[in-house]
């Protein structure tokens, strides 16, 4: 069973559509001990870090994120899911994000001069060899909707680039931490075949 944890966020039906379009349903949930029996945990989210990180708190649920991913159970961040993955945002200052990444989120300086936010499709660079993106074609593109971007401290966990005027961490994965500032679910047969890949290593991490 994988989890999708709700708190609120305004992507989770879009999120719960495509798995079961790919045939492998998710459980909406908020709680603990769901989550921490699960396969595999979602973390979605769009909207403002502070307001997240908030519900998350109201609801108990960042210690339980933090639980799960010491498991190593496979664990997906999606767009504000990320970014909530890492110590702060300057979006919110003095409210605490997850930790579980080091680093702070950034907001796209006025400087580069394009709009913001960074709404549409981009390119996507793989840094290294992902089973995210395992199958799927070079400099794919997907669906980004954001203000702020994730430059993780430990390079050696970006998994590919995007560029927006600045260079930023378009996916992550750490053994079976996995999380991209994208939207998978809107960005048709690619994000398809991004969630897909999520999938095969749910089901690897089971046959473990």
């Amino acid at each position: 069973m994988i989890a999708l944890i709700d708190y609120g966020a305004g992507n989770l039906k879009s999120v719960q559509k495509a798995f079961a379009h790919l045939g492998e349903p998710v459980t909406l949930t908020a709680d603990r001990d769901v989550i921490l029996s699960a396969d595999a945990a979602i973390l979605p989210g769009v909207g403002a870090f502070g307001d997240a990180m908030r519900s998350l708190e109201e609801r108990g649920l960042p210690q339980v994120i933090r639980s799960f991913v010491e498991t190593g159970r496979p664990f997906l961040g999606i767009c504000l899911g990320l970014q909530l993955l890492f110590e702060a945002s300057e979006e919110t200052p003095g409210v605490k994000g997850l930790g579980i990444l080091k680093g702070t989120v950034r907001r796209f300086p006025e400087e580069i001069g394009l709009k913001i936010p960074h709404i549409g499709f981009n390119s996507v660079t793989y840094r290294k060899d992902s089973r995210l993106f395992a199958g799927l074609p070079g400099e794919p593109y997907y669906y980004f909707v954001h203000s702020y971007y994730c430059f993780a401290q430990d390079r050696s966990v970006s998994a590919a680039m995007a560029n927006y005027g600045i260079d930023f961490d378009a996916a992550v994965e750490k053994d079976n931490l996995f999380a991209v500032q994208f939207h998978p679910e809107k960005s048709g047969r690619t994000g398809l075949g991004t969630l897909e890949n999520f999938i095969r290593a749910v089901r690897t991490s089971k046959e473990g």
